[in-house]
């Protein structure tokens, strides 16, 4: 019986050329490695990273511009209504311009973040240098937009850009002043809408605005510390320097004289006074509305202590209660200054 010798490798080339499929070491090395197939982003991967860099669902915050009509009465006023859209989409391409320079300015730090190393710069979708320009041309945009609108607008709003880039660039690791810049950048939305509408402000409108953005600013940066308690991530350079005793004491301290200044503001809604009168009562919506403004203070708190999140906006977006407050102080607010106003 004649032996059946196997074939040598030699009679069976292709065989030398197929991938193992088995985990067969040694056909694998014999193999030339496959070459992985090189995948070209999709056309509008970029685009929308942009576009999330710009970070849309935050200009929730620009609605600030509102509070100076709205509080004056003027808010459905059609001589002041269309200044008043341009100051928010003024304030909603600056804003964005800014997002897309400091996500430039921090990708190595993001990319070390648990989760801002998904943000579209740090993951790579968006080149860096496509990202500067396009800020720029959002400033362009929004200084644009705001002279249209007013010149005072045009002021406030370059005032806005520069100190948000110096923050970006330069002071957002110095401890205090990082909450201050970032505080003022929710007054400056205030007083754009003032600026947009040509309204006077008053003493106590600016103070409850000013101590109303510094209780979110410190709570924003309590909770960032939260986040780094629980995770582990590496946090900025100057929460490095804070503690939490001291940002809850800038949080109680904020949220006392935020609570304080809007008192007082609403105990002056429809007083009025004339020479050898006794000033007239304030309104009582206004008065009433005082309830609903501090409960939703207190909730806020609830939330940010819960480390529930750092963002005002995804705070407010995701606290029904704190919604229904919020709904029920603008009903109260808007019926206290338009009755005053009749």
């Amino acid at each position: 019986m004649t032996p059946v010798t196997p074939p040598s490798p030699a009679a069976e080339p292709s065989e030398q050329t197929r991938p193992a499929e088995g985990g067969d070491e040694s056909t694998a090395e014999a193999s030339p490695a496959p070459v992985a197939p090189t995948h070209r982003p999709k056309p509008v991967a970029v685009p929308l990273g942009l576009l999330k860099t710009m970070r849309p669902r935050q200009w929730v915050k620009n609605v600030l511009v509102l509070a100076a009509p709205f509080a004056a009465g003027r808010l459905l006023d059609l001589t002041v209504l269309p200044d008043v859209a341009l100051a928010f989409v003024a304030f909603s391409l600056a804003a964005s311009g800014v997002y897309l320079i400091n996500d430039t300015k921090d990708v190595e730090a993001d990319r070390a973040h648990p989760k801002k190393k998904f943000r579209p710069i740090a993951a790579g979708v968006v080149p860096p240098t496509l990202a500067v320009v396009w800020g720029i041309v959002l400033f362009a945009g929004a200084l644009a937009v705001s002279y249209v609108a007013d010149p005072d607008l045009l002021t406030v709003t370059a005032i806005y850009i520069a100190v948000q880039l110096a923050y970006c660039l330069w002071l957002k690791h110095e401890p205090v002043i990082d909450i201050c810049i970032v505080s003022s950048g929710f007054l400056m939305r205030a007083i754009a809408g003032g600026a947009a509408a040509g309204l006077p402000l008053s003493p106590w409108f600016l103070l409850t605005m000013a101590f109303g953005s510094l209780f979110m600013a410190s709570g924003k940066r309590y909770a960032e510390m939260r986040l780094a308690e629980r995770t582990g991530a590496k946090i900025r350079k100057s929460l490095e320097r804070y503690s939490a005793s001291y940002l809850r004491f800038v949080w109680s301290l904020s949220a006392t004289v935020v609570i304080m200044a809007y008192g007082l503001w609403a105990f002056g809604i429809g007083v009025t006074s004339m020479p050898g009168r006794l000033p007239s009562a304030p309104s009582t919506w206004a008065i009433v509305s005082i309830v609903p403004f501090v409960v939703a203070i207190l909730r806020y708190a609830v939330d940010v202590d819960g480390g529930n999140g750092g963002e005002p906006e995804e705070i407010v977006l995701g606290d029904r209660v704190l919604q229904v407050l919020g709904l029920t102080w603008v009903v109260l607010i808007g019926l206290a200054v338009y009755t005053a106003a009749a």
